[in-house]
């Protein structure tokens, strides 16, 4: 905040406070002419307006208030740029790592300051790890069938993944679908928790230059054959010939990695299944421009523990029920 909003909100903060004040005290006093206790001479349907004062607990209460005020604006960040006396902020602020959001959480401890924050994680992590210790122990497949498990795992997913794969797991275009049994890097135990821990980076070339529009034209109409479409013959017929440059991944077959036990992550082309879409012009765009999507890895951010109960939890969708 700059200095000049910064003067802004305290000049404001500061006269609302007067003004409260200031109201308090004149309706202390009788300004009304009359003694209190009598009528101020005002009637209206019965009713009729005597000339009391405040009640006491009203008041006790607001000049209460008013104190609570002044001491929270003294102690916690709120005046502008002012830090508080209490050294309090809700998270570390300017922080654009996970390694800087871990100094600032040192360096905010060593310095006596309470970070909200930090101290809600810390106390979430004395709470849960005990239990997180206890399913990290045990196998996938066997936490798979645990209802405990599933559940944390389930909210575990919904805080951290949904983002990318949707709420119920279906995924999006770009981000796969994992409540089928299609996988890129494979749909072991081991395997999604590898991918889990430490992410994947695909790296689908573009091959627009190489191949120029007709050669992507007619490897397009190649790659939709394999899956049973009905393309231009003579194309695809041209299109199986270039197909060769694709083999190192896809396999000859177009069959994928998983198929060729391949550590590339390259799709099968033979299903119905396209992470980002399937349609003529789809295709051509992925030959045209590559793909590059990215896995990020959560070793650093959630921890072993967390990330085995995540992967018995994607690990289950899968499963025939």
């Amino acid at each position: 905040m700059t200095s000049f909003w910064s003067v802004w909100v305290v000049v404001l903060t500061l006269a609302c406070l007067a003004i409260c004040f200031g109201l308090l005290v004149w309706n202390l006093k009788n300004y009304a002419g009359v003694k209190e206790g009598e009528s101020c001479g005002h009637e209206f349907d019965g009713i009729e307006e005597i000339n009391n004062p405040l009640p006491k607990w009203w008041t006790y209460m607001f000049f209460a208030t008013f104190i609570w005020a002044v001491y929270y604006l003294a102690a916690y960040p709120g005046l502008g740029n002012w830090e508080g006396l209490a050294k309090w902020t809700s998270s570390n602020q300017g922080v654009k790592s996970l390694a800087e959001s871990k100094q600032a959480s040192l360096d905010a401890k060593a310095a006596g300051e309470t970070v909200q924050l930090d101290t809600e994680i810390q106390k979430a992590e004395d709470r849960f790890g005990p239990l997180f210790e206890s399913f990290a122990k045990r196998d996938i497949i066997d936490l798979a069938q645990d209802e405990q498990a599933l559940e944390i795992g389930q909210r575990l997913f919904a805080q951290n993944c949904s983002q990318c794969h949707g709420s119920d797991a279906r995924g999006a275009h770009g981000f796969p679908n994992l409540t089928d049994k299609d996988w890129l890097y494979g749909g072991t135990p081991d395997k999604i928790k590898e991918t889990l821990l430490y992410g994947r980076v695909a790296a689908m070339p573009a091959w627009g230059p190489a191949l120029g529009e007709q050669g992507v034209k007619e490897v397009t109409a190649f790659v939709l054959s394999l899956s049973g479409r009905k393309v231009n013959q003579k194309d695809a017929d041209a299109g199986q010939a270039k197909f060769a440059m694709c083999a190192a991944c896809h396999g000859m077959d177009g069959k994928g990695s998983i198929a060729h036990n391949l550590p590339f992550g390259a799709p099968n082309l033979t299903d119905n299944i396209w992470l980002y879409g399937g349609s003529q012009r789809a295709v051509e765009e992925t030959l045209n421009n590559g793909r590059a999507g990215v896995m990020p890895a959560w070793k650093d951010i959630l921890g072993e523990d967390k990330i085995h109960i995540i992967s018995a939890y994607v690990y289950s969708l899968s499963l025939d029920k």
